[in-house]
């Protein structure tokens, strides 16, 4: 013979107690709530990496000389002949903070116009990307996504390119897409 146990003092037991699990099992529900509004994307140029070619000589009749944008290699054309004098090359370093899932392109101005130190100038033309524009941000906001760039430069001849530095200003427009 089984012998049911009930307490007839408070006939709501079972339902006070149904109600405390069912709030305890939906506090430990994941909440949602709407998204941050979107953050206006960050830009910072790094200083210390800006789009260098390195030692190279024109040769007789000049050509181009171009740095990868992942930074790994650079290869010439025409008679442009790489040196090794110990000037490094790089492609520029930008910094890009984005909120997670943003969609970024790079645009590339027209080419420009660099100026030597001893006379003449050169024509740098912006090319690829790493990563590959358009690229998507998957860090958090406090993170950044660094960004490099490389370019080709159209060298003449060593009459109208004389050794020396050569400066100049580059046009490149971040767009969020």
């Amino acid at each position: 013979m089984m012998i049911e146990k009930r307490d007839r003092k408070n006939p709501g037991y079972r339902l006070v107690t149904a109600l405390a699990v069912a709030i305890l099992l939906g506090l430990a529900a994941p909440l949602q709530a709407q998204e941050l509004p979107p953050r206006p994307v960050i830009i910072t140029v790094n200083h210390s990496q800006p789009l260098a070619f390195g030692a190279f000589t024109p040769g007789t009749s000049g050509g181009t000389i171009t740095v990868t944008p992942d930074g790994a290699s650079r290869y010439a054309t025409g008679t442009v002949i790489p040196l090794n004098l110990g000037l490094i090359y790089t492609p520029a370093m930008f910094y890009v903070r984005a909120n997670p899932g943003t969609v970024i392109s790079l645009l590339a101005g027209p080419p420009s116009i660099l100026t030597g130190s001893n006379g003449g100038s050169l024509s740098l033309q912006l090319d690829d990307t790493y990563p590959a524009s358009p690229f998507v941000t998957m860090v958090p906001f406090q993170q950044q996504t660094t960004v490099l760039l490389g370019g080709t430069l159209t060298v003449g001849t060593i009459i109208s390119n004389p050794p020396g530095s050569y400066t100049g200003t580059i046009n490149v427009t971040f767009v969020q897409e």
